[in-house]
Parts: C-alpha cells; sequence; structure tokens
C-alpha cells in the first residue's frame, strides 16, 4: 500500500530515559516519562496501546495504571522503539533538525556568562535602545526581576538559558510587537558564524509590575537556516506537500514548508492538526507541541505534564479514528525535559518512535536506534524518495 500523508508528531521533550553519553551533559538519571507516569493526572491507554510501555528501557511499573498497561504490552497496536541523539547537543532546533535528517556533530554555542561585547555593541547600535540582564535566567524571572526598569528606561531584556539562545524579552506597550520582531531579526543578522545561536526568540510580555507581569503567545522563534540538506527540502522538491504545525517553519526558518499554522496551545495544535486531515494532500504533516517542555518541563510541574499528556492522550484516540487507509502517526520527541530532574534545563534522553496505520505491522519493535535521523530516511522511503540523508530507514522492518 501506497502512503498518501504522514502526521509526524514531535511530543517537545518527552524523553523516556537518559542516554549512555547523558554524563557529558550532566544528565544522568534523567528520565521524563517515568517522573510523569507517577502522577495521578497521568492516563494515557492510547499511547499504551501503540506500545509505549514495551519500548527497550520503558517500565509502567509506578504508574497508577500498571495493571491495564500491562495487558496492554500484551499486544501493541503499532510499531515502536526508541531513537538516541547523534547529535552534540540537547535543544529543541538540534534535535529537529535531526529529525528532519541533518546530525549535528558540533555543538552551537551557548553563554553561560552571557554575550560578549562583540554581539551586544552591534545590537545596541541596530536597536537603538540599551540592554538589561545579559546572563542565564528563567524566562518568568526574567521579567519578574528587569521588568519595572525595562518599563523605565525601554531598554531590552537579553538573556540566555542552558540552551543555544539569545533571547529577548519587551513589554508589548513599551516596544510594539513589530519593533521587537524586527529587533529579532537584527540580532539573527549579528548572530552567525561563531555565534550562531541556534534561536533568536522574541519574549513579549504585558502587565502593570513585577507582582502581574506574564508573557504572551506572541513569542517567535528566528532560527538558523539549516546548514545542510533536510527531508522537508527533498520532499517539496519532489512534488509532495509540507505541512508544519506550531513552531514546525520558526525551527526551520521556513525551509521546505509549504504551509504553516501556527497554535496558542498543545490541545489547539491537535485540533489543528485534527482538522489537516480532513484536506486532501499527499505528503508531511509536521507538528510540534511545545507546552510540555515550554509550561512544564522547564517549570519543575509534574503534575502539568502528566495532564497534558493525559490530553494529548484523549486527542490522539479521536486522530486514530480519523487516519485512513493509506495515512500513518508517527510520534517522537525532540530530547527530554524532566520535571522531576534537579534545575531545569533540556534533558539528554532517549526519545520514544511509535509508528500506526493500516500500512503498518503491529507489535514490531525495531529495538534502539542510533539516531533520530532514522525519522527522515523512513518518511522519504514511505514516499517513495531515494534519499536518506543522515539516517538509516526502518520502512521495511514495520510496514504489512
Amino acid at each position: 500500500m501506497d502512503i498518501k500523508r504522514v502526521f509526524l508528531i514531535v511530543l517537545d521533550s518527552f524523553g523516556i530515559g537518559y542516554e549512555p553519553d547523558a554524563d557529558l551533559f550532566g544528565d544522568v538519571g534523567a528520565n521524563t516519562l517515568a517522573s510523569i507516569v507517577k502522577s495521578d493526572r497521568y492516563d494515557t491507554p492510547n499511547l499504551e496501546r501503540f506500545g509505549m510501555f514495551n519500548i527497550d528501557g520503558v517500565t509502567c511499573r509506578d504508574s497508577k495504571n500498571a495493571a491495564r498497561c500491562a495487558a496492554a504490552m500484551e499486544s501493541p497496536i503499532a510499531a515502536y522503539g526508541r531513537l538516541q541523539e547523534s547529535s552534540m547537543g540537547k535543544d529543541t532546533t538540534i534535535g529537529h533538525w535531526e529529525i528532519a535528517g541533518m546530525i549535528s556533530p558540533e555543538p552551537m554555542p551557548v553563554y553561560p556568562e552571557g554575550f560578549p561585547e562583540e554581539v551586544l555593541a552591534p545590537f545596541r547600535e541596530q536597536t537603538g535602545r540599551g540592554v538589561l540582564c545579559n546572563q542565564p535566567y528563567s524566562g518568568t524571572d526574567v521579567i519578574r526581576d528587569y521588568g519595572e526598569e525595562h518599563m523605565r528606561t525601554g531598554d531590552l531584556i537579553v538573556y540566555t538559558s542552558a540552551d543555544s539562545v539569545f533571547q529577548i524579552a519587551a513589554h508589548e506597550e513599551v516596544v510594539p510587537l513589530e519593533e521587537l520582531y524586527e529587533d529579532c531579526r537584527k540580532a539573527r543578522a549579528i548572530l552567525q558564524g561563531k555565534h550562531g545561536v541556534g534561536r533568536v526568540i522574541a519574549r513579549p510580555f504585558v502587565g502593570t509590575n513585577a507582582s502581574d507581569f506574564t508573557r504572551t503567545r506572541n513569542r517567535h522563534d528566528f532560527s538558523l537556516i539549516p546548514p545542510k540538506r533536510t527531508m522537508l527540502v527533498s520532499l517539496t522538491e519532489h512534488g509532495f506537500d509540507t505541512y508544519g504545525v506550531g513552531k514546525i517553519n520558526d525551527i526551520f526558518a521556513g525551509q521546505g514548508i509549504a504551509h504553516t499554522t501556527p497554535i496558542s496551545d498543545n490541545e489547539d495544535g491537535m485540533n489543528k492538526t485534527l482538522a489537516l486531515m480532513d484536506e486532501d494532500f499527499t505528503g508531511l504533516c509536521f507538528v510540534n507541541l511545545v507546552d510540555f517542555d515550554m509550561l512544564y518541563g522547564h517549570r519543575n510541574d509534574i503534575d502539568g505534564y502528566a495532564a497534558a499528556a493525559t490530553l494529548f492522550d484523549q486527542q490522539l484516540g479521536q486522530m486514530m479514528e480519523k487516519l485512513n487507509d493509506d495515512d500513518v502517526v508517527l510520534i517522537t520527541a525532540d530530547h527530554g525535559c524532566d520535571p522531576g530532574f534537579p534545575g531545569t534545563d533540556h534533558s539528554r534522553e532517549y526519545v520514544p518512535m511509535l509508528l500506526y496505520g493500516k500500512s503498518v505491522r503491529p507489535g514490531v519493535s525495531i529495538g534502539t536506534r542510533s539516531s533520530f535521523a532514522d525519522i527522515a530516511a523512513t518518511v522519504l522511503e514511505m514516499f517513495g524518495i531515494p534519499e536518506s540523508l543522515d539516517g538509516k530507514s526502518f520502512w521495511k522492518e514495520v510496514k504489512r
């Protein structure tokens, strides 16, 4: 059976256990899934049926639904496995690039001491505004601590994290959104070469004082253009449709994305994906659900993360009902962000691979694969494109 549509869903940060090189990243012991299954708010019968808990190294013994989970493990309805990241990083950009077939052997630059003057001087000159903070910071804490000074002075709040990001926070009534976005474009042009961070991120907020400052949904990411070919470019060159839902378009700087659909949250992202299932297209729908990471992983909110997984599972059930015989859905992640692990940063973890559809043999394990890029190779083979990029396809192992 020929595949007409692939729905590739990235549960942003849904790791399933630390990788062998986690010691290089300070992440030995991290396990996002193991942290959230203990919550009373975790309930994912569809992921269980797919084979999430059949994957190497994954167990449901600590789940409140352990008995039901064990029963589901007897006859999983999807193909399943785990993927190890080959790229030297654990951030969103590198993770998605690898899913799309591009391994990054060198890490992107990070700035634990803040950005150097050779970056900030041209930034101040080109924006006409000063800079506050310039150090790693929590996004909610930074507006609490610097927001009032920003409102008095008009200076931009520039901060980073453990990831390769240059973030600019500004009050929407002090710096209009279009000006903030233009400031980000100027920063993006400056941050190239040795200072080529993965993303420049606009972080607008509202409120009257430190006690009620709140980030808005008008965040926008300005990513590096992928330096190598991805499956998105290959698909478009071969005449296939490419849809990006959520921040996919931002992550790939628009490269290879024919249609983009912004979302407000995970639930909206799945609702819009369900709506796209009513469209007649041939190709890939690439979805990112960022709330797992942004709202729960980074904030150490185990129950919130668990509840988000439960809601996704319910919407996955709706997706299963709408799948055509020549559709497949592939669920994975781009890194971990264990809400029960010390700190608030991403974690170096394996990610799941769950592949479901009429054309997929149920209950097939692909074991542990050495790269996220195997997803890209598999998607391209599904569509008959003779190109593997940096990955190795597992399609022949799992197709009916």
